[in-house]
């Protein structure tokens, strides 16, 4: 039997951001390499600076897109569905993009003012194709809008009319409808309140058993992984130090960073069953 092909396959991979000037030319992720396989999620936790964001947007064919803004391939090599990427043409790209979804940081703030929240969620669909059929377009859009659990009301309004965590439930919706086979969600609960961010998450995971994409999900939150995926890699100063199963990689850690994060964790839980136990006790 012929083993599956990856989603998306990294190999000895390296980003840096360009500059002319050789002292600011940072290496942002330095050797990474991993398979997402098809249907498969993978959770990337590490702290601000990282590379974890870098890595987000490049397999979300964000990188050499500018000479100056954008990460660029620097070493090793990627591949996203069978796709290398380092040196892919803008028309290659462009075709690839239709099965890529990504979902940048704090996604609801960049939704069209001037959209409804349905024209807002279609948009992908008519850059694509301006002569697609309206109504077969608006109940994709209604079906989406349902899935991340918004009134169908929601379309006929504007974004300033929503909350920040409505918001981004929009751009969640906009990313997924063109059904991409792989979906990049950089920090989707960043800026979000603490009380409806396990909402996001469970948004997405929803989604992605009903659909069977393959993802990666960012997040700065190592409390937030149970929620999306049981395996995760770990970033630390552009290299990953850690990746596998969440308690393998907590329970046995190879680098003092895995070490610190899984004590942290340790700590959150075991604060998290002690209100749970005092709640129950007030009762």
């Amino acid at each position: 039997m012929a083993p599956i092909a990856p989603a998306v396959s990294a190999r000895d991979l390296s980003l840096r951001y360009p500059s002319r000037n050789p002292q600011t030319r940072s290496i942002a992720v330095n050797g990474v390499t991993f398979d997402i396989l098809p249907g498969e999620v993978l959770a990337v936790v590490g702290e601000t600076g990282s590379g974890k964001s870098t890595l987000a947007k490049t397999v979300a064919l964000q990188a050499e897109l500018s000479p100056d803004g954008s990460p660029e391939i620097s070493g090793g090599g990627l591949t996203v569905l069978g796709t290398q990427i380092r040196g892919i043409s803008a028309r290659r790209r462009d075709m690839l993009s239709l099965y890529v979804g990504y979902l940048p940081q704090e996604a609801g703030d960049l939704l069209s003012p001037r959209l409804t929240i349905g024209e807002n969620v279609a948009e992908p669909i008519f850059s694509r194709d301006r002569r697609f059929d309206q109504e077969e377009a608006g109940e994709a859009v209604a079906t989406l809008i349902d899935a991340v659990r918004l009134p169908l009301a929601t379309m006929n309004q504007y974004p300033h009319e929503l909350s920040k965590g409505q918001r981004q439930r929009v751009a969640i919706a906009r990313t997924m409808i063109l059904e991409p086979k792989v979906l990049i969600a950089d920090d989707p609960t960043a800026g979000i309140d603490v009380t409806v961010r396990s909402a996001i998450l469970d948004i997405i995971v929803s989604l992605q058993r009903e659909r069977g994409f393959s993802a990666l999900v960012v997040t700065a939150d190592l409390a937030e992984v149970r929620r999306v995926s049981s395996r995760v890699a770990v970033m630390h100063r552009g290299i990953i130090v850690g990746i596998g199963d969440l308690d393998e990689v907590l329970g046995d850690p190879r680098h003092p960073y895995v070490g610190n994060l899984a004590r942290s964790l340790d700590h959150l839980e075991r604060s998290g069953k002690l209100k749970e136990v005092e709640a129950a006790r007030v009762d």
